[in-house]
């Protein structure tokens, strides 16, 4: 039983929370003004334990050959359970991390170390400021994790930050995003839309109940210039102790039918939540 003790902490954007799991020895859970951000066991990188994470780590190890280092930039930090993963499967990855909380990457880096050997860039910044002065084709992969409290904020939702996404990724490189939204799914299909003005490919996983319209729940999206392994990546999220589905293709394509791109003058924030959504009971 882990008997460590859960630590407080006023951070610049909000109160951070770490919670040790009682049953993990050196896991914790990261909360900030309540809601869960991020998961880490430090004995074991590899796991991921809430869906979202599992389903960006199911992408992250069919982009290339097993074990072939990447360049990845993650826009949004929390615990850095993302880079760990990445450090863990792929070593010898260049990794920059932005995270417009500096107090929380503090708080982070205090208590929850990375190991010595990854290779982990963390920058206090704002996410879309810092990808605009980032340079071109400098990534094999970009993780979009970003909220504002459980919201994703509005200047990270349009077509001039996608176009800034795909300059700085290589012609092979691959876009992931975390949002969150519900039936209709406005939201959503907006940022497919908005993804489909710079990369041609496009895939979509979530928990077949979210799918449904019946509940509010995370989606992951994946945008490319080439094909994804979607047999490979199908496979991993069906097999996973939180089934979900792959959308791509034709699928995908009537699902978005009628959205439309999202201007920066026309641009909102991820949906509200409702109560409850992502508590921690």
């Amino acid at each position: 039983m882990n008997e460590a003790i859960p630590v407080s902490r006023v951070t610049d954007h909000g109160t951070a929370r770490l919670m040790p799991d009682v049953d993990r020895k050196r896991a914790w859970l990261l909360t900030v003004d309540g809601a869960p951000q991020s998961y880490v066991d430090l004995d074991e990188p590899t796991h991921l334990e809430f869906e979202y994470a599992r389903r960006l780590g199911h992408v992250l190890d069919v982009l290339a050959e097993p074990g072939t280092p990447l360049d990845a930039l993650h826009l949004g930090g929390g615990a850095l359970t993302l880079p760990r993963y990445l450090a863990a499967t792929r070593p010898g990855s260049r990794q920059h991390v932005v995270e417009f909380d500096g107090g929380l990457l503090e708080l982070v880096a205090e208590h929850l170390p990375l190991p010595a050997e990854a290779d982990v860039t963390l920058h206090a910044a704002d996410a879309r400021a810092w990808l605009e002065a980032a340079p071109d084709d400098s990534a094999d992969v970009l993780v979009a994790d970003v909220f504002g409290g459980s919201r994703v904020p509005a200047q990270l939702t349009s077509v001039a930050y996608v176009r800034e996404a795909a300059r700085v990724l290589r012609p092979d490189g691959v876009y992931l995003a975390n949002l969150a939204d519900s039936a209709p799914f406005d939201f959503l299909r907006s940022q497919l839309a908005t993804l489909a003005t710079r990369f041609r490919e496009l895939a979509l996983i979530a928990e077949p109940g979210v799918l449904r319209g019946r509940r509010f729940g995370n989606a992951v999206l994946a945008a490319a210039h080439r094909p994804l392994d979607i047999t490979r990546l199908s496979r991993a999220t069906a097999a996973d102790a939180f089934p979900a589905r792959v959308e791509h293709g034709e699928a995908l394509r009537d699902f978005t039918d009628g959205a439309r791109p999202v201007r920066d003058e026309d641009a909102v924030p991820s949906p509200e939540p409702p109560a409850g959504a992502f508590g921690i009971g």
